[in-house]
């Protein structure tokens, strides 16, 4: 049976303007959507919040997810109202301090107050914009992007994505429209009689460190871990009956496979989805099948071979909202598509590497030990953080035409991770490391993804890894019980090694092997000429014109080679992309001035001969 889901998202205004000037921009955002982002129509009441007096600032809220405003319990006098809010799973996980489970993101009134909140995972975006007297907020970066007059790239989001392959909060791509960073709070507070809003300090709302408690006893640390695991999975089924089907998104990978070992142990029908990227590379179906076939659950295989992945990649990027240049951003799109054709609900098995030390730690912490030996400071070892990312940090003066090259130089990305990997926090350095990784790899990029592909499909999207009682006992753990020796995810692994066929618990990590460099060298070789033309690029005074052309011939670095050209090319075509699908820009004159346009058999033999 085909499931049908609506988009679900939020836009709205808390200002001092006048309400008619309001009301008609408000008006503008939801004529723009244009039915493809579809917020409910302004004169539906039952789906539009409004309150104000002539005292108080005034606000409204067009919404697909809540209806009406909700009171909200306060110790103080004054009451406060909850006048938007959205999660990603569709039920209130995230505990605050006065008891109350909240949503993923949410928008709270207080008398003459604006407060803007998301929960410390980062699953729902939440944007903001100042125009003149009134802040605008959405879920939905586009929703803003239809009120900014003339939307410019912001250089640093530019660069930040150059070397991450997301843009860190509270950038955004976009000049003068901001993020909330996840586990934050921001408050306005609005002066009615002069109109003056001032400026928001910024409230954490929870701060992941090292608990002094260390479990060090292995067959305690198992039996607590099991039944942690089993609660976290628990707490998201609360709403689904019997007869339900829900999708899980299964890579055959530790993580994904532990969540649907649950899902099934639980009593939930499943049913699994995984994806097929065709002849090239390293298929994961097949470890996929073995899993499907131990816990007896039908399995999905989902085209994502490179004629899917270009049928759908404008459709897949306006989805994703914001840049994300991971390979696997359209493909993850096309697991999604297929799956809200059939459920309502997808469970996923993100957030397991950054909770039990995922394999990118290791490198990591022989940098920290080289540095102990060597000090040179917390700006040295951000630095060796930034080179885990594998991006394009470092080849600035190749990669930038002159004038953004100049611009840039006074910018330190090193900067973006400081408070992440803040020494004061205190810790073992094993515990610090994922402490940085739930707040950058996790909350800026895997978590915001994933939600913004569900929501796109009106899907609700539940990660048993981002539970707040499993998180925390994590940082109780010593660190041999998360890497011992060569072996990362350690203590995860014994818990759940009668789960699970041993060669799935047991087998190495491998990221997921989109083959990228493959596609580009063969199937996509025509469509970066067209993705990354010269002349585009020349003229929006950005990219260096002939960088693709140098990345594929294997000449732009010594340390892009192989896999890594396909991750840069990708990279660059998301960006790209983004551009004409959300900010609208309209591409230039194309010319022939490139490889791109001969077989690639014959660039083979021009490279070969040097002609």
């Amino acid at each position: 049976m085909k499931i049908t889901n609506k988009p679900r998202q939020f836009v709205g205004y808390w200002g001092c303007d006048s309400r008619d000037k309001l009301e008609a921009r408000l008006a503008k955002i939801i004529s723009k959507s244009g039915g493809e982002i579809p917020v409910q129509k302004i004169e539906n009441s039952s789906n539009l919040s409004a309150a104000g007096n002539e005292n108080h600032p005034i606000w409204n809220v067009a919404s697909t997810e809540c209806d009406r405003p909700q009171h909200l319990p306060t110790q103080k006098s004054d009451k406060t109202w909850q006048i938007a809010a959205l999660s990603a799973s569709g039920l209130s996980t995230y505990p605050s301090t006065n008891g109350l489970l909240l949503p993923d993101t949410w928008v709270n009134v207080r008398k003459n107050f604006l407060i803007l909140g998301r929960e410390p995972f980062g699953r729902v975006t939440l944007y903001w914009t100042q125009i003149e007297q009134s802040i605008w907020f959405a879920s939905s970066l586009q929703l803003l992007l239809n009120i900014c007059e003339k939307p410019d790239i912001s250089i640093p989001g530019l660069y930040s994505y150059s070397c991450f392959s997301y843009v860190p909060t509270p950038l955004t791509p976009v000049e003068k429209v901001f993020a909330v960073p996840a586990g934050t709070e921001l408050t306005w507070e609005c002066d009615r009689d002069s109109g003056v809003i001032f400026k928001p300090p910024s409230k954490p709302l929870l701060e992941w460190r090292e608990i002094s408690e260390e479990i060090q006893d292995e067959a305690a640390a198992i039996t607590e871990l099991q039944d942690l695991l089993k609660n976290a999975v628990e707490r998201q089924i609360s709403d689904i009956n019997s007869h339900e089907t829900v999708g899980v998104f299964l890579s055959g990978g530790l993580d994904s496979s532990i969540v649907a070992a649950l899902l099934v142990k639980a009593g939930v029908k499943v049913r699994a989805y995984t994806l097929d990227f065709g002849e090239a590379g390293i298929p994961e179906y097949p470890w996929a099948q073995q899993v499907a076939d131990s816990l007896k659950i039908p399995l999905v295989k989902v085209d994502a071979t490179p004629r899917r992945i270009k049928q759908v990649l404008h459709s897949a990027v306006k989805a994703l909202d914001l840049p994300f240049g991971d390979g696997v951003t359209v493909p993850l799109y096309l697991l999604n598509e297929a799956a809200s054709q059939e459920c309502a609900i997808v469970f996923n098995g993100e957030g397991g590497d950054q909770l039990f030390a995922g394999w990118t730690n290791k490198p990591l912490i022989a940098a920290a030990v080289y540095q102990a030996a060597n000090p040179a400071g917390d700006q040295t070892f951000a630095l060796q953080y930034l080179r885990t990312f594998h991006r394009l940090w470092g080849y600035e003066s190749k990669v930038y035409q002159p004038e953004i090259y100049t611009e840039i130089q006074n910018v330190q990305p090193q900067d973006w991770l400081l408070e992440a990997l803040n020494p004061a926090v205190g810790g073992s350095l094993l515990h610090r490391l994922r402490r940085a990784s739930l707040m950058l790899k996790g909350a800026q990029n895997i978590h915001p993804r994933a939600a913004n592909l569900a929501l796109a499909f009106g899907l609700k999207v539940r990660s048993p890894f981002c539970d707040f009682a499993l998180t925390d006992w994590t940082f109780k753990l010593s660190g041999e019980l998360c890497l011992r020796g060569a072996c990362e995810k350690y203590i995860l692994k014994r818990a759940v090694e009668n789960w699970l066929p041993a060669d799935i618990v047991w087998r190495e990590k491998r990221g997921m092997g989109v083959p990228l460099t493959s596609w580009c060298f063969n199937e996509f070789w025509h469509d970066i000429g067209d993705w990354l033309n010269p002349a585009v690029l020349q003229s929006e005074k950005h990219w260096q014109p002939d960088l693709a052309a140098q990345l594929i011939s294997g000449k732009f670095a010594a340390g892009i080679q192989g896999r890594r050209i396909g991750e840069m090319i990708w990279l660059l075509v998301m960006w790209q992309n983004w551009r004409s699908q959300i900010l609208g820009e309209k591409v230039k004159h194309k010319s022939w001035n490139h490889p791109f346009w001969l077989p690639r058999q014959v660039w083979n033999y021009r490279q070969r001969w040097g002609e």
